[in-house]
C-alpha cells in the first residue's frame, strides 16, 4: 500500500496538522511530510542558491562560499580537525523550532520523513568514493526509556528502509558503531564543559566506515559531533563529514 495514503488515512483519522503553522493537511503528500504545502515551500527556499557555508554549511549573510568565521581558520577547508566538513539546515528559532518541537516532542513521523529527506539531500555535496555510510550520533544511556523513543534511531531506520537511495551506484547504508557511556546531559553545561564531559566517553564498537556521515538533530557548541568524529577517526574511519538539521 502507498506510504502517502498511509499518513494521508491516518491523518484523516487522528489529525495532528502541519508540523510548523498547525494548518489542516488536505492530501497525501501533505500528510506524509507532515508540513502543508505553504511550508515546505518557505523550507525549500532556504537551499536556493548559494546561501550556504561550504565548510560549517550555516546561512550565509553577505558573504559568498565561506562566512566570515569559517575564513579566519586556517583555511583548509575543514571544519575542525576532526570534520572535514559540516553541513546544516535550520537555526533553532521562530518557525524552525516549531519544526523540531513537532518532530522531537510530539513525534511527527510524517515530520521525520520531510527530515530524513533533507539528509539524504546531502549526499551529493559529499565524496562517497569507497565505503561510506551514514553514522548515527548515539543517545546517552537511559534517553529512551525516559523519553520513549530515540528520534536519530527513528531517521536512522528512514535513511535505511526508506530512504536508502542509490548515488553514483553506490549505496549508503547506516553504520552504528558508536556508543555513548553514561555520562551528565550536555545542554546542562557551558562550552568548556561539554568538551570535558565528553573525554572517551564515545567509543567506536566496530569497525567504521572509510567514509563517515555523521548525523545529529541539533548542534550547539558542536562537542557531541566533535567527540563522535574523534572516536571514528580512532576507530578507522579516514574522513568524517557532519550534517545536522538545526544549530542552536
Amino acid at each position: 500500500m502507498d506510504m502517502n495514503f498511509l499518513f494521508y488515512l491516518r491523518e484523516y483519522l487522528f489529525p495532528s496538522g502541519c508540523g510548523i503553522c498547525g494548518r489542516a493537511l488536505f492530501n497525501s503528500m501533505d500528510a506524509y511530510y507532515g508540513l502543508c504545502g505553504e511550508c515546505r515551500k518557505f523550507l525549500s527556499g532556504i537551499f536556493e542558491g548559494d546561501k550556504t557555508c561550504k565548510t560549517c554549511g550555516k546561512p550565509l549573510i553577505t558573504e559568498k562560499g565561506s562566512c566570515l568565521e569559517c575564513r579566519k581558520k586556517d583555511g583548509n577547508g575543514a571544519y575542525n580537525e576532526y570534520i572535514e566538513r559540516m553541513r546544516t539546515f535550520f537555526p533553532y528559532s521562530g518557525k524552525f523550532q516549531n519544526l523540531l518541537g513537532a518532530y522531537k516532542f510530539h513525534k511527527s513521523k510524517g515530520v521525520g520523513n520531510y527530515l530524513a529527506s533533507c539528509l539524504t539531500g546531502v549526499l551529493p555535496e559529499i565524496n562517497l568514493e569507497g565505503d561510506a555510510a551514514w553514522v548515527p550520533v548515539p543517545p546517552r544511556p537511559g534517553k529512551i526509556r525516559k523519553q520513549g523513543w530515540d528520534q536519530i534511531e527513528y531517521l536512522s531506520g528512514l535513511l535505511e528502509k526508506e530512504h536508502r537511495r542509490s548515488f553514483r551506484g553506490e549505496k549508503v547504508p547506516v553504520n552504528r558503531c558508536l556508543k555513548r557511556l553514561p555520562s551528565r546531559t550536555q545542554k546542562e553545561l557551558n562550552r568548556e564543559e561539554r568538551n570535558k564531559n565528553l573525554k572517551g566517553r564515545i567509543l567506536c564498537i566496530k569497525k567504521p566506515p572509510r567514509i563517515a556521515i555523521l548525523f545529529d538533530d541539533v548542534i550547539t557548541t558542536g562537542a557531541t559531533l566533535n567527540a563522535c568524529a574523534e572516536a571514528l577517526l580512532e576507530g578507522g574511519a579516514e574522513k568524517v563529514y557532519g550534517v545536522c538539521l538545526f544549530y542552536d
